[in-house]
């Protein structure tokens, strides 16, 4: 008969009533390790069963200023450091595993940092065995009248279960045993003496009720989480000449068999429970075979030697525990062949790596790369557990990061209800791990307050209980009811007494020969009897024979049908796994490339933003380029217009001066040449030539002297408010006519300050001229504001002040002598000559039409 298939069930169907919203916390306990030397400073003591307290070391008293701090974490119980692995096991693990025989999961892991105590916890050490072997021997001290014969129960690939009845199962184990199979060790062998001591248990437990009518299958399985990769430690790796081989230094290895572990991947069945799929299941029958099991794997479990524990484990450890149970028929005989009352429970036993800090491990290379995975594992346990506690206390409904790393990812299923979880948080109360310690505290005092729904009762099959005993006692004498041969013996009539006391007792014969001849009678008649019951009997047997014969045959042509199609099946479902698996090597080479495409991508996402930025602020120095040259542009074209228009005008200026030049020199001539030359002219009055010149937009003429050397020289730049520029090395001159600025702050160093406050700048500067006299020029220019913020100045004009020495004073008067003046002087402009001889030029520029400056001097009379 065939292996009839089944499956995990996640959650039967439950009964109304049944405590569904029930949720009990975490448990977490505390275990504190002992000093590995006696003259140690201790940060931890033990204050109740319940409760420990943390003290600041000395060496950070100092360093944060003397605050000493007291600490008290409470826990579920507190195990100190006299505290043995028999009292840890009956308070934790015990109920675990009670819970297991009873179709219930669940979860036991050792959390704390480096070198408190985890492994030894668990495995144990020679002569104290830990928690693990404890376990082991409790499961197979419960069913070990219950265990099914070997293969009655295989697994898949699809975390269930198949079974398959004795005969089948009979045939496998010697199929089995025919070719050794290194990976199915015999209960029978004796354990190794190397872990022999931690599986020898003094003390004898056992589960109080365990169901008498079923069988019972042990499988355990074992996997390391190493680097975020999950790796199956019972795997047996063949030799394969087609795969590359290599060391640990990624150079190619020769003639060798070693072929480097393959990762596992998580998967999810249809159930919605996580398991690692292609982990090997090992089925065992005792103690000493499950350990020597796990004592195969731990040999490949990851350690290395680092600053802080010279045996650190550098991977975290699962070792699973799955009991398959299953219920007997009604006789109480076999298997009930029925996978939907398979009912299976697994316990996972976690050792998980320490965190550590790399400044005290010193650890660097591929350690370093270790302890960064093992510190962001457990970083994504403390944020699962932060969560899941928000979710509760807050109801909210936030996502729970299980999947960013494996470990949290193959356990989600336990924090979402299907069995319980239990932690215990191991301490090393050195002074050296106080921070460390510290962290763990807080993050145990956080777990306890996440609570998990409390799993369901199994569904128990609706047959008879007790049949397995009930039955094995069917075939033998029940009670004190007579034996057959006792019925038919009291049957025959009873023999008269035989004793003959006289020669002549003729009774005694005769009654005892017709008592044996009745019995004769009596033997035959049961006789015939018997022989036709038997007659009768053997044709209901013949009949029987015939019909079981028929039922065989057609069974037989039944079975070989479903041979047929079993085995094709197979063939389907082996192509089907190589195509499986082949998929799966593409899609694992496919997630490389991804990864690889999307560091290329971010990369490449990274460049391209570096560039826009880069563009982004030339496109905005080329805005502000363009608008400065905009600005200067506009004001070039601004102050050229001005200047232009300032050219013109000077230009119109000039000519309207010398025109009037001109026509003044031709009044003069026509008044020489018309005025007769007895008559002393006279000098034509300012007021007059003022109402002359008045129509044209000219200088008024030259005055007399006195009146000249009365009045300042105005400057041309008499509008706006202007800077009066005057070195500190300028010579003061004591001409008549000085410049006059009006409205001017006058200033020996130009400054901003002084510049912001005007729109016109004039500066005086002074040197030698040729002829050895003082010349004074008069830069002036106009003041605009700069787009930084600040005053430049564009030069428009110079005006020239020069001082002049005169050699003598000639005069040529006419020979009319003029009237006497007023005051006593002689007129010196009644000489026509004279008249003639001086000059007025009229500057562009200037503001008040023809300037006074006079360049000629009027000559001397001859004697």
């Amino acid at each position: 008969m065939k292996p009839a298939r089944t499956k995990t069930p996640r959650k039967p169907p439950v009964k109304k009533g049944s405590q569904t919203n029930l949720k009990d916390p975490v448990g977490v306990y505390c275990r504190v390790r002992p000093l590995s030397f006696s003259d140690q400073e201790c940060c931890i003591e033990v204050i109740s069963n319940t409760t420990v307290q943390l003290h600041t070391p000395e060496g950070f008293r100092l360093n944060r200023n003397g605050d000493y701090k007291e600490t008290q974490y409470s826990f579920k119980q507190v195990f100190g450091t006299h505290t043995n692995q028999k009292e840890l096991f009956d308070v934790v693990a015990n109920p675990l595993v009670d819970d297991l025989l009873h179709g219930k999961n669940g979860l036991l892991f050792t959390y704390g940092v480096t070198g408190s105590g985890k492994t030894h916890t668990m495995t144990g050490s020679p002569g104290e065995g830990g928690l693990l072997p404890r376990c082991l021997d409790m499961i197979f001290n419960s069913i070990g009248m219950f265990q099914a014969k070997r293969y009655v129960f295989k697994s898949n690939d699809r975390n269930s279960m198949d079974i398959q009845c004795e005969v089948d199962a009979l045939l496998e184990r010697q199929k089995r045993e025919a070719l050794l199979n290194p990976k199915t060790p015999t209960s029978k062998r004796q354990a190794d003496l190397e872990f022999a001591d931690m599986i020898t248990v003094q003390e004898f437990c056992k589960a109080e009720e365990v169901d008498e009518d079923s069988v019972y299958g042990v499988f355990v399985s074992y996997i390391e989480i190493y680097n975020n990769y999950i790796y199956d430690l019972l795997e047996e790796m063949p030799f394969d000449p087609i795969k590359p081989k290599w060391n640990s230094c990624s150079t190619p290895l020769r003639n060798t068999e070693f072929i480097p572990p393959q990762s596992k991947l998580l998967r999810e069945d249809k159930n919605h429970n996580m398991y690692v799929a292609g982990c090997t299941e090992v089925e065992v029958k005792s103690t000493e075979e499950a350990f020597e099991v796990f004592w195969r794997g731990q040999k490949k479990r990851r350690i290395a030697n680092t600053h802080l524990n010279r045996e650190s484990s550098r991977s975290h450890s699962v070792f699973n525990i799955k009991l398959v149970q299953a219920p007997l028929d009604a006789d109480g005989d076999n298997v009930l062949q029925e996978k939907e009352q398979i009912i299976i429970s697994q316990l996972s036993l976690v050792d998980l790596a320490g965190s550590e800090r790399t400044n005290r491990t010193k650890a660097e290379g591929n350690r370093l790369r270790e302890a960064g995975n093992i510190n962001q594992s457990l970083m994504t346990l403390r944020t699962c557990m932060e969560v899941l506690r928000e979710n509760q206390m807050y109801g909210t409904n936030k996502m729970v990061p299980y999947r960013d790393s494996k470990l949290t990812h193959l356990f989600k299923n336990y924090f979402d209800g299907e069995g319980k979880v239990r932690m215990i948080v191991c301490v090393n109360p050195k002074a050296e791990d106080y921070e460390e310690s510290l962290q763990v505290m807080r993050f145990a005092e956080m777990t306890q307050e996440v609570e998990v729904a409390r799993p369901v009762d199994k569904a128990i099959c609706g047959l008879t209980p007790g049949r397995r005993f009930r039955n094995q006692a069917r075939g033998g004498p029940i009670g004190d009811e007579p034996m057959v041969t006792d019925v038919v013996f009291q049957s025959f009539p009873p023999l008269p007494s035989c004793e003959i006391l006289d020669v002549n007792d003729e009774q005694t014969l005769p009654r005892l020969i017709e008592a044996l001849e009745k019995r004769h009678q009596l033997r035959q008649a049961m006789i015939h009897e018997f022989n036709k019951q038997s007659m009768t009997f053997k044709a209901w047997l013949q009949e029987f024979d015939n019909t079981v014969l028929n039922k065989e045959n057609y069974i037989q042509g039944k079975l070989s049908d479903k041979d047929k199609v079993i085995s094709g099946q197979k063939l389907e479902l082996e192509r089907l796994e190589k195509k499986n698996k082949t998929l799966e090597y593409k899609i694992e080479i496919l997630e490389k490339t991804t990864t690889i495409y999307e560091e290329d991508k971010r990369h490449l996402q990274q460049e391209l933003e570096t560039q826009n930025q880069k563009l982004q602020r030339q496109f905005s120095d080329k805005r502000r380029l363009e608008a400065r040259l905009q600005g200067m542009v506009t004001e070039t074209t601004m102050k050229w217009e001005k200047e232009c228009e300032r050219r013109v005008a000077a230009k119109q200026l000039e000519m309207q001066n010398k025109l009037w030049v001109k026509d003044e020199k031709l009044k003069q001539l026509k008044a020489i040449v018309t005025d007769p030359k007895t008559d002393k002219p006279e000098r034509p009055s300012r007021d007059r030539d003022r109402e002359k010149v008045a129509p044209r937009a000219a200088s008024p003429p030259v005055p007399n002297a006195p009146p000249i050397c009365a009045r300042h020289r105005r400057s041309r730049s008499a509008g706006g408010r202007w800077v009066d520029h005057k070195p500190a090395s300028s010579v003061q001159t004591e001409t008549v006519m000085q410049p006059h600025v009006p409205r001017a702050v006058t200033v020996s160093v130009a400054s901003e300050k002084a510049l912001a406050k005007c729109e016109k700048y004039v500066l005086t500067h002074q040197e030698l001229a040729s002829d050895g006299g003082m010349e004074t020029k008069l830069i002036k220019g106009d003041v605009y504001k700069t787009r930084g913020g600040g005053q430049s100045v564009q030069f428009t004009d110079i005006e020239t002040l020069k001082q002049e020495s005169p050699t003598g004073n000639r005069k040529r008067r006419s020979s009319t002598a003029a009237p006497a003046q007023p005051d006593g002087t002689e007129c010196e402009w009644t000489d026509v000559e004279t008249r003639c001889s001086v000059a007025v030029e009229m500057r562009a520029g200037s503001q008040l039409g023809p300037g006074y400056q006079h360049h000629a001097q009027p000559k001397r009379k001859k004697p």
